[in-house]
């Protein structure tokens, strides 16, 4: 039987005007600022208006490691999110934008798939409402701000040796990850060593989506730390006078994105900052709008559960005073398979022993989101070539670690499949049996923050970092930045910082390379292994076979 594309079924969407949207959720047409008729932001005066209302319930959605047999989180997110709406309930949606880069990389959209999709999906995978390029452009003008600053006489005495602001571009270019700047004469500047980051990457994008509001935004801008002098001291984003006008350029991007699924129930689309060398979800503004105006709001943190969900939990909840009220954990037999061993041109045969092996990676998961207080339900993302008997293997290891695990096919048949997954999650997160909370308190010093991450989450024996770190992270506490919350950036495709290490394994190390400060967006970043902030292009990039057709339509998004 062939299936269509993900960009086919959308492009069949029967989509409402915006404002219908809007209406199911109580934002009226003014509160609506459109960009065309199916996508629109909320204003700020509507946001304020909502802030003494009753929260909704909210569910999180993350899932194993990620496997290159897909695991379909946003989809599950989506469908879920259907299920309950079918099931009565009045829920939203909140996930990411899609950075350009990977749309013409390897990566493809991020809007979900099958028939649980949000559309315009060749929007949002595209320049959407223009939130990324507001992003990459407050982001340059510092950059911008900060040479120029030397160039005339330098009055904050940086060592220019010591510029810690890069560049970004959303899109995957390896050609910038470093490279020198201002060649030319005395006419440009001091020539000096600099590189890009992908716009994903910036700081700027992180703080955006952990901002209450625009005045928060603009203390967090300032507090950013962008070069240090020859003495050592930080100067700050507000010492180079930037954060007024950077916090004007983000204006309307702080404003969330609304838009549909293909069964017309509302999504909030905003921010994405990227789930290693930054927390990983989309912005805390439009989860707590959706949360003040839905009975339930269904969310997603990218990466494996190790990743996302543990930022999700310990930096974004914490920051914004938020706690999930059950966890969708999702799974696919195809994933089980590749755990347990069977390469990715094999997982069409059935190979029960091989799921029940790969099942060890899911156990380690559920149990580390349980130690967050958190209740957890399975969704088995079904895939056609899936065997009953290996669906019934899950389900029964699920049954051995105190959770279950329920099959959705929502990828095939939209609410309709998500049904049985929604019913249960709406059971589970009225039934107040969550009792969240992070799994470290503030006031534990930076090194013992790391230690309890990586050997309750990642169950390493050690953390292996040099005199040069520790004096580091106990030079920040004594300026005052103790307090803070860890990221951990590290390689999403397994539990320990060796992307080749796959099911749950034990007695592994965690070397840290390096460590830096967020100070804007309120983190300490510890860079384990290799982390790419700038990614390249494969051989044979998407992009190659992305065009209009003769319609004027998109093909090859997919």
């Amino acid at each position: 039987m062939a299936y269509k594309t993900d960009i086919e079924i959308a492009r069949e969407a029967n989509k409402k005007p915006i404002q219908e949207i809007g209406a199911k959720l109580g934002i009226g047409s003014d509160d609506l600022l459109p960009y065309g008729h199916d996508k629109a932001k909320v204003s700020q005066k509507f946001i304020d208006s909502v802030q003494g209302n009753e929260s909704g319930k909210l569910i999180l959605v993350t899932a194993i490691n990620p496997t290159p047999a897909g695991e379909g989180k946003t989809t599950t997110t989506v469908g879920l999110g259907d299920g309950l709406n079918r099931i009565g309930k009045k829920a939203a949606v909140c996930i990411r934008e899609a950075s350009l880069g990977p749309n013409f990389g390897m990566k493809g959209g991020a809007a979900g798939g099958g028939y649980a999709q949000i559309v315009p999906m060749e929007d949002m995978n595209l320049h959407f409402t223009g939130d990324f390029h507001a992003i990459t452009s407050a982001h340059s003008l510092l950059s911008a701000m900060i040479d120029n600053h030397i160039y005339w006489g330098n009055e904050q005495e940086i060592d220019i040796r010591r510029v810690q602001w890069k560049r970004v571009v959303d899109m995957n270019d390896r050609a910038l990850r470093q490279i020198t700047a201002s060649l030319g004469g005395v006419a440009n500047g001091f020539p000096r060593e600099a590189g890009f980051d992908i716009t994903v990457a910036s700081e700027v994008m992180a703080i955006l989506c952990l901002a209450n509001n625009l005045k928060d935004l603009q203390q967090r801008l300032g507090d950013m730390i962008v070069a240090y002098r020859r003495d050592r001291t930080p100067v700050f984003c507000r010492d180079i006078k930037a954060d007024g006008a950077m916090t004007v350029l983000l204006k309307d991007a702080m404003q969330p994105n609304l838009v549909q699924t293909l069964e017309n129930n509302p999504a909030f689309v905003h921010g994405g900052p990227f789930a290693n060398i930054a927390h990983g979800c989309n912005s805390v503004i439009a989860t707590n709008t959706a949360l003040k105006i839905a009975d339930f709001v269904v969310t997603e943190a990218g990466f494996g559960a190790d990743l996302g969900a543990e930022k999700f939990m310990n930096i974004k909840c914490r920051k914004a005073g938020l706690a999930p009220d059950c966890v969708v954990l999702v799974a696919t037999v195809r994933a089980m398979k590749m755990n347990g061993g069977v390469a990715k041109a094999d997982l069409g045969a059935e190979n029960v022993d091989a799921v029940k092996e790969g099942c060890a990676n899911l156990g380690r998961h559920i149990g580390n989101l349980k130690s967050f207080g958190v209740p957890v339900v399975v969704a088995i993302n079904h895939f056609v070539t899936d065997t009953d008997a290996e669906v019934q293997a899950v389900k029964d290891y699920v049954a051995t670690q105190g959770s279950e695990a329920i099959l959705s096919r929502h990828w095939e048949l939209g609410s309709e499949g998500s049904e049985a997954l929604a019913k249960r999650v709406a059971e589970i997160a009225e039934s107040g049996a969550a009792q969240f909370a992070p799994i470290y308190p503030d006031d534990m010093s930076l090194m013992e923050k790391i230690n309890t991450i990586a050997k309750t989450i990642y169950r390493a024996d050690e953390v292996l970092a040099d005199q040069k770190i520790r004096d580091q992270l106990k030079l920040w506490e004594e300026q005052g930045y103790g307090h803070l919350p860890i990221c951990m950036a590290k390689t999403q495709y397994s539990f320990s910082t060796d992307p080749n290490l796959r099911g749950a394994p034990v007695g592994h190390s965690v070397p840290v390379r390096e460590v830096r400060l967020s100070a804007g967006a309120g983190f300490v970043v510890v860079v384990c292994g290799e982390i790419m902030t700038m990614p390249g292009l494969p051989r044979v990039p998407s992009a190659e076979n992305i065009h209009l057709n003769d319609e004027g339509q998109i093909e090859g998004l997919f």
